[in-house]
């Protein structure tokens, strides 16, 4: 396992009908990075630290995580990893229809 890969991934929205796979340090850097601005908070402030600190060295990839799952919960762009697997199966198997 890569030590900068989280336990288990965490599935956040991005657009309309638009899920995407935040398996990592780097994955989660990338989405705060992109946050809007305008949007950004203290709690997106104390994820991005986490994230960094935990890619340096100084905190526990589990932090990170942690810290990114409650910035994703609470801008309301969590999704629940089992509908998100169902929903990436189905566009990678070309059906677009997932079974719920």
């Amino acid at each position: 396992m890569n030590a900068e890969a989280f336990s288990s991934p965490l599935f956040v929205k991005r657009a309309t009908h638009i899920i995407q796979e935040i398996a990592g340090l780097a994955d989660a850097i990338d989405f705060l990075n992109e946050w809007p601005e305008d949007r950004r908070d203290m709690i997106h402030e104390a994820a991005l630290r986490a994230c960094y600190d935990a890619y340096d060295g100084r905190k526990p990839v589990s932090t990170a995580r942690n810290a990114f799952f409650g910035f994703a919960k609470r801008v309301a762009i969590l999704e629940d990893s089992t509908s998100a697997m169902q929903w990436i199966a189905a566009c990678r198997s070309g059906s677009g229809k997932v079974q719920v």
